[in-house]
């Protein structure tokens, strides 16, 4: 019997992230056909089912999605490994990849990140943006090099430095919550106002559940700067970087919710990376002005 390709399991890595054999196609530049054939013929070389075709999607059979854990994480290995030889042979890094959390004040990460790569400029930047579990999902993945984000749940599969902290409070348009008293609120007191809410870009399901008021009517929205926009506007309100509403608590646009009952909270951020990923010259040289900041 003849061995899986590295092509077959990247199509069906692809299939099941995508959803669709079209979708998968297209994130590996290969035709439909190609993928479904590739699909197809690894099935038949493990002997299993892999897939469940009777809905309108497919679907993970419980052999495939034990076998796509294996798979997932044989292309990390083997992506490191590529990137390794890369990095080897050209003597420093091609590229790094960085998350931006939601949270993450721009100015002093992205200052951090412009100043260092003034004097890398033989590596590229490729810069993403994430929300709620987005930046963690990417670092676990193996999508990126590095992450700036909050840290939900430590892990020693994980390495971070302490950066800054980000103070969150409840704010809303001056009148949006009407006749009471903004001190005593409580969250039931909430319930019939619409909470506005970040859009959580990672792909799996997550239980992250910042503040949410159980019942009251939500609106989505896929960043904080449209959050803020749409609180000044008397549309909803919602838990706000304070960095990003200084001003407008200043200037009265907003108010703080701030209370006995409800509060806003501190969230420490850190920089993190997976601490057993091949990490070349370039990027250790990063981590090692990261941990020099961290440290004063």
């Amino acid at each position: 019997m003849n061995e899986p390709t590295l092509l077959q399991l990247q199509c069906f890595d692809a299939l099941v992230a995508e959803g669709s054999f079209a979708a998968a196609a297209a994130r590996l530049n290969r035709t439909h056909p190609t993928v479904h054939a590739a699909v197809r013929a690894l099935e038949a070389q493990v002997g299993m089912v892999l897939l469940d075709r009777a809905g309108y999607r497919v679907t993970l059979t419980v052999e495939g999605a034990a076998y796509h854990e294996r798979v997932m994480q044989f292309l990390r290995q083997y992506e490191n490994l590529r990137r390794e030889a890369a990095q080897l042979a050209a003597g420093q890094e091609a590229e790094l990849r960085v998350v931006v959390g939601d949270l993450c004040p721009l100015t002093e990460t992205l200052g951090t990140l412009k100043r260092f790569f003034e004097t890398s400029s033989g590596t590229r930047l490729t810069l993403l943006f994430e929300a709620i579990s987005g930046p963690w999902e990417r670092l676990q993945n193996g999508e990126c090099d590095l992450i700036f984000h909050h840290l939900d749940k430590p892990s020693p599969a994980i390495e971070s430095v302490e950066l800054f902290e980000v103070k969150l409070v409840p704010v809303a348009a001056p009148g949006y919550i009407k006749s009471l008293s903004v001190g005593s609120l409580t969250p039931n007191d909430l319930s019939p106002y619409v909470q506005c809410i970040i859009r959580d870009t990672s792909k799996q399901s997550s239980d992250a559940n910042y503040y949410l008021i159980e019942g009251a009517p939500t609106c989505t929205v896929p960043d904080q700067l449209m959050k803020r926009e749409l609180i000044v506007q008397g549309l909803a309100w919602g838990h706000m970087p304070y960095h990003l509403v200084a001003g407008d608590l200043e200037k009265k646009r907003l108010v703080s919710l701030e209370g006995r009952h409800l509060q806003g909270a501190a969230l420490k951020h850190y920089a993190a990376r997976l601490r057993d990923a091949a990490h070349g010259p370039i990027a250790q040289r990063l981590w090692s002005q990261l941990l020099e900041r961290g440290a004063r």
